[in-house]
Formats: C-alpha cells, sequence, structure tokens
C-alpha cells in the first residue's frame, strides 16, 4: 500500500515538473486588473504580503537560531527571570508601529475605492436567480443578461468551450475614459457583482444599494469576464459577468442602437406571427429563461420546481399559465417576468410550454394578448 502511494505521488510530481505549459495555467496571485485602482490594490495586496514574509522570516530565524544555538547538547542552561520591561516595551511598540504602516496605505486605497463622485455613467445593476438586470440611468437604456451555455456543455454532452459558464446573451458595456459609477442591489437574495479586472466587487442585498466604480483607461477596450461571487442559491454558478469596453463614440452609438430596439421591440408586439415562428422563439427563450429551473425536457426539479411537461398549468387554463409568466408566484421561486421579458418574449415561450414534450395543445398565445394581459 506503502510502494502504490509512493507511486502515484511520484507520478503527479513527473507529471507537474513535465508540463511548465500546464503549470502556467496556474494563477496563485491576484490578478493586477486594468484600473488604477485595481493597480492600488495589487500593489497594497504585495507590499502587506512582503512585509508578513519578512516577519516571518525574522520570528522564525529568531526561533530557530535559538533553538540551534542554546540546544541542551551544547549544554546550554535557560535563563531565569521573571520579567523584562524592555522586551514588553519592544513586542508591543513594534507590532504598533508596523500595523500604523500597514493602515496608511491600506487606508488610501480604500479611500479611492469608496470615492464615487464625479461620475460620467451610472448603472444600477440588479440580482436575480439567476441573471443580472442592467438598467442606465437617463438613457433609457435596461435589459437582462442571461447565461448562454447550451445544456449539452453543461451535461456533458458537448465538449466545453473555452468561455463555459461564462458568456451571456447581452454584454453590459462601459466607455472607456469615463468614471462609470454602479448601483448594486437585489430582487430576491443576497448576490455580488465581481469583476476581477476592474477591481470591482460588491454584495448584491435586497432593499439597500452598495454602490462601486471604475475608470477603464482608453486603449483597454475589450471584453472583461466576472461571476456573482455569493452561494445564491442551486444555479449560483450560472449567472456570469461579461463586460464590454468600448470607445466613448462606439458607447453613444451602443445606447442609440439600443434605443432603436427598444422601439422595433414595441413595435414588434403589435405584428403577426404564425405559430412555427412562436414555437422556434419560445424554444430559445425558454432555454435562456425557464431551463434552469423546469429543466430542459419541461421535466422540472423536485417540487420546488414542478415540470410543466403535462402539467396542468400548461395543458389547461391559458389565463392562468399568462398570469404565472407575467406577475410569478409569491411565496415560491417563480419570478415575474412582466419587466423581465418583451410581449413577443413571453406569448412565444407560453405558446412554447403549452406544445412542447407531448402537451401539445394547438393553441398559440399572441403578443397582443400579453399586452391586453398587463392592463
Amino acid at each position: 500500500m506503502l510502494f502504490r502511494t509512493w507511486q502515484r505521488l511520484s507520478s503527479v510530481v513527473l507529471g507537474l515538473v513535465s508540463a511548465p505549459a500546464a503549470m502556467a495555467d496556474w494563477e496563485l496571485n491576484m490578478p493586477q486588473g486594468i484600473t488604477e485602482v485595481s493597480q492600488s490594490i495589487y500593489e497594497l495586496h504585495m507590499l502587506i504580503f512582503w512585509i508578513c514574509v519578512w516577519i516571518g522570516v525574522v520570528v522564525f530565524g529568531v526561533m530557530f537560531y535559538s533553538i540551534f544555538k542554546h540546544r541542551k547538547s551544547k549544554g546550554a542552561v535557560a535563563s531565569k527571570f521573571h520579567e523584562s520591561l524592555t522586551l514588553e516595551i519592544l513586542w508591543t511598540a513594534l507590532p504598533t508601529v508596523i500595523l500604523i504602516a500597514m493602515a496608511v496605505p491600506a487606508t488610501t486605497v480604500l479611500i479611492q475605492m469608496y470615492d464615487t463622485t464625479n461620475s460620467d455613467v451610472d448603472i444600477k445593476i440588479t440580482g436575480y436567480q439567476w441573471k443580472w438586470e442592467y438598467n442606465y440611468l437617463g438613457e433609457d437604456v435596461g435589459f437582462f443578461s442571461n447565461l448562454t451555455t447550451p445544456e449539452d456543455e453543461i451535461y456533458n454532452l458537448a465538449e466545453k468551450n473555452e468561455n463555459y459558464l461564462l458568456e451571456v446573451d447581452k454584454h453590459v458595456v462601459v466607455p472607456t475614459g469615463q468614471k462609470v459609477r454602479f448601483l448594486i442591489t437585489s430582487n430576491d437574495v443576497i448576490h455580488a457583482w465581481w469583476v476581477p479586472e476592474i477591481a470591482v466587487k460588491k454584495d448584491a442585498i435586497p432593499g439597500y444599494i452598495n454602490e462601486s466604480w471604475a475608470f477603464i483607461p482608453e486603449g483597454e477596450e475589450g471584453i472583461y469576464r466576472g461571476q456573482c461571487a455569493e452561494l445564491c442559491g442551486v444555479n449560483h454558478g450560472f449567472m456570469p459577468i461579461v463586460l464590454e469596453a468600448v470607445t466613448g463614440d462606439e458607447y453613444q452609438v451602443w445606447l442609440e442602437e439600443q434605443r432603436a430596439g427598444k422601439i422595433a421591440e414595441a413595435q414588434a408586439a403589435l405584428g403577426d406571427f404564425s405559430y412555427d415562428e412562436l414555437m422556434v422563439k419560445g424554444a430559445d427563450v425558454y432555454a435562456r429563461s425557464c431551463a434552469a429551473c423546469h429543466g430542459g425536457e419541461g421535466q422540472g426539479l423536485g417540487s420546488v420546481f414542478p415540470a410543466l411537461a403535462g402539467s396542468d398549468i400548461a395543458l389547461n387554463d391559458m389565463a392562468a399559465h399568462i398570469d404565472i409568466v407575467l406577475n410569478g408566484k409569491p411565496g415560491t421561486a417563480m419570478q415575474a417576468y412582466a419587466t423581465q421579458l418583451s410581449d413577443v418574449d413571453m406569448a412565444a415561450v407560453i405558446t412554447f410550454e403549452r406544445n412542447a414534450w407531448g402537451n401539445d395543445t394547438g393553441e398559440t398565445v399572441t403578443p397582443k394578448m400579453i399586452t391586453d394581459a398587463k392592463k
């Protein structure tokens, strides 16, 4: 047994030594990030780290030296004394000085981190189980951001891609060269909005708004990924964050596109959609917004998330089906989607739920029916 253990351990060590490329992927330190604040945090982290290292070196060095120099085999005899005022002052004053020396730069960085004044862009972020809502204050732009990782990858039926569980349907877009303030809250349980590269990590607490900010320098345009950093439920790992930094001009174009899209969405709700169009769109909406709880085949997940396949709500009372999708069900995990999905999306997903997995009611829900139900 001992031989086998050593054999396995040797194989692991040999594998690590012979695979420098694999070891290069091991991140043992915090990221430096791209913002001034993230750089300040990294520098503070390294400063405190090296102070702790030198304290360890000195303390253990003195200890090991004393043990070796004054060992019994060399005839050393322990000194006998009751107290030493000098030592007591020294071991009280020295840690105090070290703590003060550490507190000064730490306080400076904290003041910098909490200074959310004079922002150019304000974004309200709301956590939901399990998605994020973004509202650009004063811009009439808002949307939900949902995970888009295919179910086949989640259930190991397909190869996982590079951004497994880190890709969403809509990115939160921010301009470079401008101060962006984040107002972070939650609609249900405690979440945490965390993007390491910009050094923002704040709890999203129901009924409370936390503030943070970031200033991404010009020239640092790109995609930055993060995740919910709070254990917020069974699908906690399914609510990633994708932040896209663009130039100021590109940001203004994006805002205009979002406003135009909102108008087009409202106009689309007045149009006619065929059964096939609603089913195709409904399958996509269901995968993004419903499958995490009700299962990819409508099979449900225990008693908490009931099945839709063969269910009474999907086979019978259409008005009740529309109402529960619009307004949710108090006291349960079923959310209200009236503000999360467009009228077209809700019409499509309800049509899909009433005709998928063998339900086959043949009924079609139109966007106008959703609009009327909201009144």
